[in-house]
Parts: C-alpha cells; structure tokens; sequence
C-alpha cells in the first residue's frame, strides 16, 4: 500500500471533517451517562460516512445517485434537527439544572447521528469526487478504507472532549443551547452555499 496515498487520504478526511469533532462532542454531551450514547453515535456516523462515499464513489465511477442540484438541500436535515433541539430547549427552559439534564439526556438517536453526517458531509462529496475519480480503483479503496478507519478516530476524538471536566461542564450548561445553534448553523449555510431556494 502506498504510504503517500494513505497519508493524503488522512490529511483530506481531517481537513473536511474538522468540523464533525464539535458536532460529536455536542452529541456526546447530549447523551452523557446514558449507556447507548457511543453505540448509537458510532454507529450513526458510520452510518452516515457510509453514504457520503456510497455517493462519492458512485459519481466518481460515472453514476449518480443525487443531481448537484439536490445537494444543497441536505441543508434541510440539520436545520430540522436543529430546530427540534431548539423546541425541547425551549420548553425545558424553566427547569432547574437537574430536571433540564434529565431533559437533554437520551441518547442521540443512530438516525440522527446519521442524518447530521451525511448532510454535513454533502461539500465533501464535491471534493471526493474528483479525487476519487483520479486515484483509480485502488486509490480510491486505499482512501475508503482509511476513511473508514479514522470515522472511529473521530468518534473517540469526540468523546475524548467530552468527557474532559472543564469542556464537559461547558457542555452540559449550555450544550442544549450550542447544538440546536450549530445544528441550524450548518443547515442554513448548506442551503445558502449551495444556493437552495435561490437564496
């Protein structure tokens, strides 16, 4: 295998999914002390990762699954998921600090999880692929599977700031306030870069 591909590939997963470790550690707060919270995460996101490539790899091989048009719109996942969190945080405003982390405390649905990766990752897509299309059949395996192998780097990257006291108190003041914001965030700027609604 060759060492100068795998090394791209992680340099390329790192550089487009830095912004997924904030998100994984929101997810993680959301669901902190519930015993399924790192199953279902690790298992949305792969989820989820798993159709970011299904789709890159397809349209790098000639196929496509989803026109450039409809990309934009992933937006509209998290914006609704954003939007949800929203609505619990604000019925659950009044609780006092108990009842609102009992509020906040189910684990992060595999779904949602999943929803959130694959609407997030969809600029990714656009990046994936030309490089897949370039790399050739085994590139594009070397960069799947190291793909693959650092989405669980990833999720322990996220749990690992989530669980460090300092951010894990922040987390669990304000991280039913700070996911709904970056959740909406993301949606808004998926739909505005890629020019959904003529916006």
């Amino acid at each position: 295998m060759n060492l100068s591909i795998i090394g791209q590939a992680a340099g390329l997963f790192a550089v487009t999914n830095i912004d997924d470790i904030l998100i994984l550690a929101l997810f993680f707060a959301q669901g902190a002390g519930h015993r399924n919270t790192t199953r279902n995460i690790l298992a949305g996101q792969y989820l989820g990762f798993a159709g970011i490539l299904a789709v890159a790899v397809a349209a790098a091989v000639g196929a496509t699954f989803l026109p450039d048009e409809a990309v934009p719109y992933l937006g509209l996942l998290p914006l609704a998921l954003g939007i949800k969190a929203a609505v619990q945080a604000w019925r659950h405003r009044n609780d006092n600090d108990d009842d609102q982390s009992e509020a906040n405390n189910d684990a992060p649905g595999i779904l949602a999880v999943a929803a959130v990766t694959f609407a997030n990752g969809g600029d990714n897509i656009g990046v994936y692929v030309p490089v897949f299309a370039t790399a050739g059949a085994g590139g594009m395996t070397v960069y799947v599977i190291v793909f693959l192998l650092l989405v669980g780097v990833w999720v322990a990257a996220g749990r690992f700031f989530a669980t460090r006291p300092i951010i894990a108190k922040a987390l669990s003041r304000w991280g039913h306030i700070i996911l709904p914001i970056v959740l909406i965030g993301i949606g808004l700027l998926i739909l505005i870069e890629g020019g959904a609604f003529g916006l």
